[in-house]
């Protein structure tokens, strides 16, 4: 969507995006894959409603339709309520998952997506390097890298300084 589409592509990417909102788990999450459909428990952004949020945020700046958004709240919400994880990257943890509430906060303006935001990242500033020492929580199979470990979580505070500029890594452009 960061490409000029035709009509005929955009009406293709609008009706995917429908197909992906009505094919969500009940609980508002979204399946890691097409052939699982019955697992419901990985919220990162590359498995669930983490990345869809991002792509959904994108999709109703794009189209200005608010059925997008609307759904991008939807899991939002999923993100809040189950996005705490034992792992502080970009990809597979927290550092992520506050990146929706970033991009909703660009979006709409609604303070109430920065708090969450903060909220994540006060929980990583708070508590992530002493629950990574006693084994409680994962620091990633690259311990320094953007996407795994401490890296991801260093750029996310980076971002935390002027939120209304912030971005997800190679992802929101």
């Amino acid at each position: 969507m960061d490409t000029e589409l035709k009509p005929d592509e955009a009406e293709d990417v609008k009706s995917t995006l429908r197909y992906m909102i009505r094919n969500r788990f009940p609980g508002g999450n979204y399946p890691a894959s097409e052939q699982d459909r019955k697992s419901d428990v990985l919220v990162h952004w590359c498995h669930g409603a983490p990345g869809i949020a991002l792509t959904l945020v994108k999709a109703a700046e794009v189209f200005g339709d608010d059925e997008f958004l609307e759904a991008a709240v939807d899991a939002a919400e999923v993100v809040w309520n189950r996005g705490l994880l034992k792992r502080v990257g970009i990809c597979h943890g927290i550092s992520g998952n506050a990146y929706v509430f970033l991009s909703l906060y660009r979006k709409t303006g609604n303070v109430k997506f920065l708090y969450k935001a903060k909220a994540f990242a006060c929980f990583l500033l708070d508590r992530a390097h002493k629950l990574i020492s006693k084994g409680e929580m994962h620091g990633g199979d690259r311990p320094y890298s953007l996407f795994e470990g401490i890296g991801g979580m260093a750029y996310l505070f980076l971002d935390m300084i002027e939120p209304l500029g912030s971005r997800f890594p190679a992802y929101e452009l």
